[in-house]
């Protein structure tokens, strides 16, 4: 999708949303203006325990940019009583596999892309910078948090704890040491901050469902990063539950996932001129729902963002349009795997716990769709000898306990 200039106003800014994701249940999302308007709204959502136990990590980064003294706010911020207007300066925002915003103050460009690191609770921001005839200091201020992504920290003190050496900086947020947050930048001088509360962040869509809709949050400090006049320069800022993220190039991260994703387009075969851009787009799309687990050793699908996790009904429905008719066939035998992994009395489970992985029954037709996706995969592979030795007993098994107690 892209939005131009003459699109990017606040009504369309603040209803149009992008996301995407890790592969482990995390994700970044926010509006095309940059503005969070949910609680689950993020640069940085990541899951504790993958895919589950999603945690607000790093809301957002406010970026600022000065031109001969005088200060320019990109950020739009959404309050009760304000709502600051970033978006202005904004000339674009695009995304196919990743989204990238675009900004222009006079002569001096700014370029933003976000990309996660595949498999990891780790997200790049990337900035491109080219200024005019005058210097320019770009600021970024990453506003932290650490809560379960159901709740909101409403009039929340944070107590912050920071190691900093060089461009690297360690925070434990509310004494949570087992789960220290690092952020990296690759030039540019960090200033720590003390105290610093981000007040009242208001979210439109949680006070349009009925929940709470203002929260607070830290702002650890900022980079400040000098560019010459007449300069183009690249800035890489890295957030991460990964300690060592500081030879991470954004540049080379969003590189490797457009690579990632063009073998899907090619592996899928569905690609035409005719259809190039639509199928594309489902592709894209598709691939967010599909998640690791790492304590299964398995691949799920993802009910649906920001809420759900994987649910045996809503996965096996899901199913044939996510992975057999896009020849995801490894991952579609392990899906199937996930499936029968915890059958009890004839049952597939509908879920598994977001906070301890039990098994959740409350589906009697989820074993029903099991067998109809096992009959559409051979349909696709022939591959008999896969649901014979991995699937069949587990099939018996169902049958005897729906003839027992229907």
């Amino acid at each position: 999708m892209k939005f131009t200039k003459e699109t990017l106003n606040l009504e369309n800014g603040l209803n149009k949303e992008w996301l995407i994701t890790n592969g482990i249940g995390g994700y970044s999302s926010s509006t095309i203006i940059g503005a969070n308007v949910r609680k689950y709204s993020g640069l940085l959502v990541a899951p504790l325990t993958p895919p589950a136990r999603r945690f607000l990590i790093l809301s957002k980064i406010d970026e600022s940019v000065e031109i001969r003294g005088r200060k320019y706010d990109l950020y739009t911020n959404v309050g009760k009583e304000y709502i600051s207007k970033g978006f202005e300066y904004q000339q674009e925002f695009e995304k196919e596999i990743v989204p990238t915003f675009k900004y222009k103050i006079g002569t001096t460009q700014i370029t933003k892309t976000i990309c996660m690191d595949y498999g990891k609770n780790t997200v790049g921001v990337y900035y491109k910078v080219k200024t005019g005839g005058a210097k320019a200091k770009l600021t970024l201020a990453p506003i932290v948090n650490f809560r379960d992504f159901h709740t909101v920290n409403e009039n929340h003190e944070f107590e912050l704890r920071q190691e900093i050496y060089k461009g690297k900086v360690k925070l434990v947020v509310d004494r949570n040491s087992q789960t220290p947050i690092y952020m990296h930048i690759s030039e540019g001088n960090y200033i720590e901050h003390q105290n610093d509360t981000f007040r009242n962040m208001f979210y439109i869509e949680e006070e349009k469902r009925g929940f709470s809709a203002e929260e607070n949050h830290v702002v650890p400090g900022v980079y400040e990063v000098e560019i010459p006049a007449k300069t183009e320069k690249e800035i890489s800022f890295v957030c991460s539950l990964e300690a060592n993220i500081e030879e991470i190039d954004v540049k080379d991260l969003i590189e490797k996932e457009t690579k990632r994703m063009q073998e899907i387009f090619d592996n899928s075969e569905l690609i035409d001129k005719k259809d190039e851009k639509l199928i594309k787009k489902l592709l894209i799309a598709s691939d967010n729902f599909i998640a690791y687990r790492p304590n299964f050793s398995l691949h799920t699908i993802i009910a649906g963002y920001p809420w759900f996790l994987d649910w045996g009904r809503d996965s096996l429905i899901a199913f044939e349009g996510l992975l057999l008719v896009t020849k995801r066939f490894e991952i579609a035998k392990e899906v199937l795997k996930t499936m029968i992994r915890d059958v009890k009395y004839g049952l597939v489970p509908n879920g598994y716990s977001g906070y301890d992985n039990r098994p959740l029954y409350n589906s009697v037709d989820a074993s029903l769709l099991l067998f109809e996706q096992v009959q559409k995969y051979i349909d696709y592979t022939g591959d008999y000898e896969f649901v014979k030795t991995q699937m069949y007993k587990t099939m018996e098994d169902v049958i005897e306990n729906y003839v027992k107690r229907s």
